[in-house]
């Protein structure tokens, strides 16, 4: 008898491992570094969502040095997050990325001035100087100018572009009126360095109808031609939306999530629960699917965006909806 038990145990423990062995791989590669913008992947591998679809997920941070893009490309990762702009640009390039995926609905970015410089509206951008993020970042940006009549050559009759590097210091030491920011990240940094709400006004891309999509999931053209691999990619998207949906509900415990995820523990407890809550945000009102007209509006703002476009012409085949049709029926 006991050899029996002994007998059944050892083959109940092979079973184990060979289903835990039989989890198909994906990788994931963020677009930044550990942080509540990403939570919702965080909390479906820590609550098990993933495993419930049978995937073993690894999640690569992100950083400076890092372009979602160029590591897909060589083989890296199986999906990447990236912002719609960056994406349709690498597309255009070569490189056939498709959307699958959209679990951001609304954009966060901002331009955000200091009251004292006298900006009340967007006309009065002439004869300032505006920090603004490059790296296909600033498309937006370029396309809001140019819908203004804005030249950004200087002058007071123009604005005066100074590329600005990830924080907010040049309107903390006054080298620019106004900086890039993020609803959930820089204007933050500003409010932490003592600035108050009541000496800024901010400037949302949303409201301006220059927003582009952003955070989105991509994968290479190629590999969906993979049944093996679109399988694998519903199965992925269903579990990152489930940790979306749980990440919006609870967002502290997601924020915390996140925290116990950051191997640079750089991050604060004050500042993700914060961010999640702001990010929380700009997913509500999305399953992932992602909306054909919020798509087109990105277009728009990209083939606008002055004398040197991010794109030259309308993308096709840039994004499905065969992933979330099937993952989200």
């Amino acid at each position: 008898m006991k050899k029996l038990c002994l007998s059944l145990m050892t083959g109940a423990m092979a079973l184990s491992a060979g289903l835990a062995s039989a989890a198909d791989q994906v990788t994931l590669q963020l677009k930044w570094v550990t942080q509540a913008q990403f939570a919702g992947y965080y909390v479906a591998a820590e609550k098990g969502f993933y495993a419930d679809e049978g995937l073993d997920v690894e999640i690569k941070a992100g950083g400076p040095d890092i372009a979602p893009a160029q590591v897909i490309a060589g083989g890296g990762a199986d999906v990447v997050l990236d912002w719609m702009p960056s994406a349709l640009a690498s597309r255009e390039k070569g490189l056939a990325l498709v959307n699958i995926a959209q679990p951001f609905k609304s954009s966060g970015m901002m331009l955000t001035c200091r009251k004292d410089s006298g900006i009340q509206t967007p006309a009065d951008f002439k004869g300032k100087t505006l920090g603004v993020w490059f790296y296909g970042n600033e498309y937006p940006f370029l396309s809001w100018m140019s819908q203004l009549g804005h030249s950004t050559d200087g002058g007071d009759d123009g604005v005066t572009v100074l590329k600005q590097g990830f924080n907010v210091d040049p309107i903390l030491q006054g080298q620019a009126d106004c900086v890039s920011t993020m609803t959930y990240n820089e204007y933050w940094q500003i409010i932490d360095a003592g600035l108050t709400p009541d000496d800024l006004i901010v400037f949302k891309y949303e409201d301006q109808g220059v927003a582009t999509l952003e955070d989105g999931m991509y994968v290479l053209e190629e590999n969906l031609a993979d049944p093996a691999f679109a399988d694998k990619m519903v199965r992925f998207v269903r579990a990152s939306m489930k940790g979306w949906k749980y990440a919006e509900a609870n967002p502290d415990e997601a924020a915390d999530i996140v925290l116990d995820n950051d191997a640079s523990g750089a991050q604060t407890e004050k500042h993700q629960r914060r961010m999640m809550g702001e990010i929380a945000k700009l997913t509500a009102g999305s399953n992932g699917t992602l909306d054909p007209a919020d798509y087109e509006r990105t277009v728009a703002t990209l083939l606008g965006g002055g004398s040197d476009p991010v794109i030259t012409a309308a993308p096709e085949g840039a994004w499905t909806h065969a992933i979330t049709d099937a993952a989200l029926q």
